[in-house]
């Protein structure tokens, strides 16, 4: 039997409200009430940093001046020359590149060179007191045999382990999707470590302290999901993330699907009181704006 229009209506608004009360009251916000004013407080539970390669081409030490007014503490992605610019801006250096995400130490062919470009990231943290360097796996590669490609990379990173543990630096593997293949940055089509958890699994074989995983949400979107789960899951391994919407790796507005308020909070739940930083490629007119916006959508009250 059909029930009236009237008791449908009734029904589904009901049914609205009800889901409504179980949201959570950072609810993400759409771009049209993004807050022109909004800075980020001292004592915010998340430590916000930007990837300063998103904003190109706008000068790194803009970029920093911009991190500082909305209340950012840290910029990665941007070139070495800049370092003691935007550190004498207060801001720390969230994370320092190494070797790059293609030349990965999988492929024999690469691993002293990841090694070397490894070593020498980790005396620039140690110079601008910086506290984890990047890596990456690499691309897969022609004959690749899956099991000896991982033991290449457990191998090169039980190589320089040492020498981060010397200088308490940590070393994070960044996940990356092949899935997105529309532009040479939104997707990495025949990268290795495209699985999250075997990301995990590598960083466990290499069974050091300072190896972590940088979960960078928006990856782990694309391929795995579960974001909040495997928050919850790997939360003892992590040690960076990264965020932007998804699809397209966008804006954290609402024309993506990764609801951010509640994986921020999945985040502090976890202890954990590293860098989140926004790695997002600007649609909007005014990039700036979407930074702070970000910032907004990602931040919880003090004590949240």
């Amino acid at each position: 039997m059909s029930l009236p229009h009237s008791r449908r209506r009734f029904l589904a608004n009901s049914a609205l409200a009800g889901i409504g009360g179980l949201l959570p009251a950072t609810a993400q916000l759409p771009r049209s009430k993004a807050d022109p004013t909004f800075t980020i407080a001292p004592d915010s539970p998340i430590n916000h940093s930007v990837m300063g390669w998103c904003f190109n081409p706008m000068d790194a030490e803009v970029l920093a001046q911009h991190c500082v007014d909305i209340g950012l503490k840290g910029i990665e992605g941007i070139p070495r020359e800049a370092y003691p610019a935007v550190r004498k801006l207060g801001l720390e250096i969230s994370l320092v590149g190494s070797h790059g995400f293609d030349k990965g130490p999988c492929n024999p062919d690469f691993q002293d060179e990841a090694e070397a470009k490894i070593r020498d990231a980790i005396d620039v943290a140690v110079e601008f007191d910086a506290k984890r360097v990047i890596t990456f796996t690499g691309m897969r590669y022609d004959g690749i045999d899956d099991e000896q490609a991982a033991q290449n990379c457990v191998d090169t990173w039980k190589k320089v382990l040492p020498y981060a543990e010397k200088h308490g630096i940590d070393v994070v593997l960044e996940h990356l999707n092949s899935r997105d293949d529309t532009h040479p940055m939104k997707g990495h089509p025949g990268y290795f470590g495209d699985d999250v958890d075997f990301c995990a699994e590598l960083i466990k074989r290499v069974d050091s302290e300072r190896m972590k995983l940088l979960f960078d949400c928006y990856h782990v979107s694309v391929m795995n999901g579960d974001i909040i789960r495997r928050i919850g899951q790997y939360g003892d391994i992590i040690g960076h993330y990264h965020t932007a919407g998804n699809p397209g790796r966008g804006e954290l507005d609402d024309t993506q699907e990764i609801n951010y308020p509640a994986i921020m909070e999945a985040i502090v739940a976890t202890g954990y009181k590293g860098f989140v930083a926004h790695e997002f490629l600007p649609n909007w007119d005014d990039p700036v704006a979407a930074l702070r916006h970000g910032a907004e959508v990602c931040d919880l009250p003090p004590n949240g």
